[in-house]
């Protein structure tokens, strides 16, 4: 199964068709939204519930939603996937922190894991203006809730990470390439070793919203699927006819 998840902005993170997903589903996947605070899919007060200092709602309604689908049958730890990007990517990082047993495998898209640090640097374009969404570290309240789920800064040795796949983009102005390469880094320096695969891919000629044209963009879905595909000992099998 693969969850996705986003959660911030009060973007309504809405079901749609992707016909490329058939490739996953012809192939015995089962797709799931979640539907988190911090996004809008509930209303105002919905997306008010999950930022600034009650972010954690977020991570929180995402592994919730995870350990209902167990519960449901639908999936088990070790055939639970998940995905997000940007802001997504943040909650990929931070739930796989607080419960990395739940997950076998994550898609972590340009993922703003670096928080605390980037939003204490002003001279970062975006950084004042995202204060909105996510408070301002220079006051002590939120650099200590910050300082509490940036996905960067809470990486633990004691513990086994799923599969993990983190992508960046060069010249991406949204979220910088160094922050799901110093993610990747930092968790390659802490975690035990063992046959997880940890992997950083960076696309040199793409910025936020991945590459231009619709076939590099098809070929990257292909890496990504070719990934889920590999951790779940499926790269053998054909979809249905």
């Amino acid at each position: 199964l693969l969850l996705d998840g986003y959660g911030s902005y009060e973007i309504s993170n809405d079901p749609y068709f992707s016909s490329s997903r058939l490739c996953l589903l012809d192939r015995g996947f089962v797709f799931a939204v979640a539907h988190i605070r911090g996004g809008g899919e509930m209303g105002r007060q919905w997306y008010e519930d999950g930022k600034y200092l009650n972010k954690k709602n977020t991570f929180l309604d995402f592994i919730a939603a995870a350990e209902h689908l167990i519960a449901m049958k639908y999936t088990t730890p070790a055939r639970l996937c998940i995905e997000g990007r940007s802001a997504g990517g943040l909650l990929m990082g931070a739930v796989v922190n607080m419960r990395p047993e739940l997950f076998c495998a994550a898609i972590m898209g340009v993922p703003f894991v670096d928080a605390l640090t980037t939003m204490l640097d002003e001279t970062i374009p975006l950084t004042i203006i995202e204060w909105e969404e996510w408070g301002n570290p220079m006051k002590k309240e939120f650099y200590e809730y910050m300082a509490s789920y940036s996905p960067v800064d809470n990486i633990r040795s004691d513990v086994a990470y799923p599969h993990i796949l983190a992508t960046g983009g060069l010249h991406d102005p949204r979220v910088g390439y160094w922050e799901p390469a110093k993610f990747v880094a930092r968790l390659r320096a802490a975690r035990p070793s063992g046959d997880r695969l940890l992997l950083l891919k960076m696309e040199l000629g793409a910025g936020h919203f991945s590459v231009t044209g619709r076939f590099d963009r098809l070929k990257e879905t292909a890496f990504e699927y070719a990934f889920l595909l590999k951790v779940q000992g499926m790269l053998h099998v054909e979809p249905t006819k």
